[in-house]
C-alpha cells in the first residue's frame, strides 16, 4: 500500500506540474488574431467552466496502470 501511495502522490505531483508548463507555453506562444477584432464589441473577458473529471479519470487510470505493473511485475517474477 506504501509503494501505492508514493505512485499516486508522485504521478499528481507530476500531472499539476505538466498542466502548468503547458498552460504557461501555450499562453506564451498565443498570438491574437487582431484582423477579428471588432472596435463596438464587448471588452468583458468569459472564460468556460472548469470540470475536476479529467483529473479523476486520469487517476482512475493510473491506478489501473499501477495495478496492471504491479501484476505484471509479479508474474515475471516467477
Amino acid at each position: 500500500m506504501k509503494r501505492y501511495i508514493v505512485f499516486i502522490l508522485s504521478f499528481v505531483l507530476l500531472y499539476i506540474v505538466f498542466q502548468i508548463l503547458s498552460g504557461w507555453i501555450v499562453t506564451a506562444l498565443y498570438t491574437p488574431d487582431l484582423s477579428s477584432i471588432n472596435r463596438h464589441g464587448s471588452q468583458e473577458v468569459v472564460f468556460g467552466q472548469t470540470s475536476i473529471i479529467p483529473f479523476f479519470s486520469t487517476l482512475f487510470v493510473a491506478t489501473l496502470a499501477y495495478l496492471l505493473s504491479q501484476k505484471l511485475f509479479v508474474s515475471i517474477k516467477k
